[in-house]
């Protein structure tokens, strides 16, 4: 790919802000980032201590925990280097390549997965006394490579669609990581049949794995009404709750970047901040926050440590 593009550096313009906010920026999504990676690290360590916690929800959680914590890694230091450094927003053509492969392999394999996290709530909720039987350790080990594997396919055909265009002439990205819309900017050709194969990709993509999750809610709802108890019906859509929460903070952000006409620069940036740096936050709060057996697995961990500690 590289063979075809005359620029070998391309320089992040980072997120549009007034200088004087700089430190205060770095700041802010420096704890932001710290506390999601221990946050899903927290998550990941609660999940795999606790035998109570080795069922399939939580299985696919830890998946969604481990993506989370990477896909921030992807793109949040190179963020705070545009930050404080004057030439930290310098990125190499090889390494853009990388950085825009490893993003939407990530995003869509967390897409995929938020589907499959609504079908097993889904089963859990309709067919609860066939539900193990139905999301066995094997099917959900499939369920969850599936999302991976699709996801790794669908990010090398927006990857190979963006970078096999060649770039000749400004290298300026208009955003603080390689994304499709404001490379393709920079592309010495027409660009316009790329566009709109992308657009048409992840168009069918989120639209698709949106629709499916929307179709498991209805279901669920519907399931949820017929049953008796309102202990019941409560405890079941508060199960819910939490991943419609994160799912609607993810898809949100996301089809209003991709899937509207024309980019506008400073608004993708700003927007983009809520997918790439605080929903992977959201992730280990809610779950958390909001999931009794997650607290009680860790006041368990707790309190295991401190009697250690008294021996």
């Amino acid at each position: 790919m590289s063979n075809m593009s005359i620029v070998t550096t391309f320089i992040l313009s980072g997120i549009p802000h007034a200088p004087v906010l700089d430190t205060m920026l770095f700041g802010i999504f420096l704890v932001i980032y710290i506390l999601t990676v221990l946050g899903n690290l927290l998550i990941l360590m609660v999940i795999r201590v606790d035998s109570h916690l080795h069922t399939p929800m939580y299985y696919f959680l830890s998946n969604l925990s481990f993506i989370d914590m990477w896909f921030s890694t992807v793109t949040v230091p190179k963020m705070l280097m545009t930050l404080v450094s004057p030439g930290g927003g310098a990125i190499s053509f090889h390494s853009c390549v990388a950085q825009f492969y490893s993003f939407h392999f990530l995003g869509s394999t967390e897409c995929f997965l938020y589907t499959v996290m609504s079908y097993d709530r889904y089963l859990a909720i309709s067919y609860p006394l066939r539900y193990s039987t139905m999301m066995s350790g094997r099917v959900c080990a499939l369920l969850a490579a599936g999302t991976w594997l699709t996801g790794s396919l669908h990010s090398a055909v927006q990857t190979i669609l963006t970078f096999h265009m060649p770039y000749c002439g400004p290298n300026e990205i208009q955003h603080y990581f390689c994304d499709a819309p404001p490379i393709l900017k920079l592309a010495c050709a027409d660009t316009s049949a790329n566009e709109m194969v992308i657009f048409v990709n992840i168009g069918v993509v989120a639209s698709g794995c949106f629709f499916l999750i929307l179709l498991s809610y209805v279901s669920i709802v519907c399931s949820i009404l017929g049953i008796r108890t309102s202990e019941g019906r409560h405890r079941a859509f508060q199960t819910c709750a939490s991943h419609c929460i994160v799912v609607l903070c993810f898809f949100g952000p996301g089809l209003f970047i991709y899937l509207r006409p024309g980019s506008r620069d400073a608004v993708d940036g700003v927007v983009a901040v809520f997918y790439t740096v605080l929903t992977p936050l959201l992730n280990p709060v809610v779950y958390t926050l909001r999931n009794k057996e997650v607290k009680k697995a860790l006041l368990k961990i707790k309190w295991g440590s401190v009697f250690t500690q008294d021996k």
